[in-house]
């Protein structure tokens, strides 16, 4: 989509901080960090969010949680723990529309979320 910030990121027209990249994949820092560790991890390709998702998206889908896993790893929040966050609409806080993974960690998580 055009107009989609995420989709411009993956093109490289928006800077970003990239910590990796792939064939199906784009993660970077998010410019406005909810945790010590806050890493988006995006699919290459345009999806509006979980509510679209396909059958075929399934490959891609577990592929965010495994780049998610390495990225925990390398940023060493894998042992302490972090959260893994999918907002879909607008009650959920879904501000961007195009499916992503928050990667939160490096310091405790409140609770109760919601």
């Amino acid at each position: 989509m055009s107009d989609c910030i995420f989709c411009k990121i993956v093109k490289g027209d928006i800077p970003s901080t990239n910590v990796f990249r792939d064939e199906q994949v784009t993660a970077f820092r998010d410019i406005n960090p909810a945790a010590p560790t806050h890493i988006l991890i995006v699919p290459n390709k345009h999806i509006d969010s979980v509510n679209v998702l396909i059958s075929d998206d399934e490959p891609l889908m577990g592929h965010l949680f495994i780049v998610a896993k390495q990225l925990a790893a390398r940023e060493k929040i894998d042992e302490d723990g972090y959260r893994l966050i999918v907002n879909t609409g607008v009650y959920a806080g879904q501000t961007v529309h195009h499916i992503h993974l928050h990667l939160l960690g490096g310091a405790p998580m409140k609770h109760p979320m919601g």
